[in-house]
Order: C-alpha cells, then structure tokens, then sequence
C-alpha cells in the first residue's frame, strides 16, 4: 500500500515550541492525537501514535489514516518533524523519503505562511518558497519544489515588526484561543489530501467558510 510522508516544520526546543514559526510541527502533533488504534481521525481509545527518534534527524510515528474500501486499513502515513533547525529541514525530509520510499507526490509539507490570513488553510502543490527558509531547504535537498504544501496562515506582522521576528514569537493571547481551530483544520486537510486528491480537498478549504 502506498505510504505517505507528513512533515511538519518548527524550530527544535521548548524555547521554540510556541512560536508561530512551529505551527507546522503543531499540525503534526494534533494528527498523532487523533490516532487511536493505529487510525486517524478518532479519539475513541484515547491512546495517540508514538513518535520515535529516526537516523534521518526527525521524529517520527507511523500510523494508518482511516479505513479503505471494504473495511480494510487506509494508508500508511508516516508524521515527521525534523530535529534540525528549519533553515536544514531539507536533509531529514530527504532522508525519510530515501528510507520509506516515498515519491515527491505523497510528500506533504505543513508550514507558517505570513501571506495568507491568520487562521485560514490553503493547499497547492509546488510553486515557489515565497522567502521560507524551510521549504526552500527541503526544495534544494529533494531536488523537486513539487510537493504537496499546507499553508497554515498566520497573517503578516503588525507595524513595522521585521517577519523574522514576527515567526519566532509566540501566538499572542487571542491567537492561542483560535490556536487549537486551526491546528484541527490543518489536520483535516491533510487527510483530505490523502483520501480526496488536491483538486477536491482545495474546493473545501479555499471556499468562502
């Protein structure tokens, strides 16, 4: 069956842990919650996918997403957060997609995206890095800019707050408040990407909500 690989991007360390810049990573975590019997999008058994240390400098967990026709497990996704600094986030990613296998199309990328409103989603694959030092490293180290990407918005700095310093602080009191909204929707699109395809799953995050 064919196996998915789910990178979220952030910053290693508690320092970092609540910056905006980690929200892809945040993503990841909420998807490993969902997982209870080795399938996601259910908290019925209350246990959660375990994450593990990789030699590809990542933390991963593996689990199954849903249930295919008939009653069978879904795919097999595999949720990773490189232990690297987000400038060398390309070395892990390549790593992982070597060691599991994985083509560039089953790759999907969850980020912070300043040009996109603070709590919104959207989904594209390929394109341009649009200044991120993450996406631009997995870029160069794949070889290929045509990977699935969840743009996570977190709206542009206020003032004239330089963006450098703007992702490296943490969510402010009322974006924490929405904070776990959009960590569930990050999570939805990526298993809409995976069960529906980019055209559909865009028709449902991009539209008017």
């Amino acid at each position: 069956m064919d196996t998915w690989l789910v990178v979220g991007l952030g910053n290693p360390g508690p320092e970092y842990a609540g910056n905006r810049h980690n929200v892809g990573a945040m993503a990841i975590e909420e998807l490993a919650a969902r997982d209870a019997n080795g399938v996601a999008g259910s908290r019925a058994s209350g246990s959660r996918a375990a994450f593990k240390s990789h030699k590809a400098r990542a933390k991963v967990a593996e689990i199954r997403l849903g249930t295919a026709a008939g009653g069978a497990p879904g795919p097999k996704v595999v949720l990773a957060v490189p232990s690297t600094y987000m400038n060398t986030s390309g070395g892990p990613v390549a790593g992982l997609m070597n060691y599991y296998g994985i083509p560039v199309e089953r790759l999907i990328v969850l980020h912070d995206e300043l040009d996109i409103e603070a709590g919104a989603i959207r989904l594209k694959r390929g394109g341009g890095e649009g200044g991120h030092n993450g996406l631009r490293s997995i870029s160069q180290s794949i070889g290929s800019k045509d990977y699935l990407r969840v743009r996570i918005g977190i709206g542009r700095p206020p003032g004239r707050m330089d963006p450098a310093d703007y992702v490296l602080r943490d969510f402010s009191r009322s974006e924490r408040d929405n904070l776990p909204f959009l960590l569930d929707d990050a999570a939805d699109a990526v298993e809409a990407l995976i069960a529906l395809g980019l055209v559909d799953a865009q028709q449902r995050f991009h539209a008017p909500r």
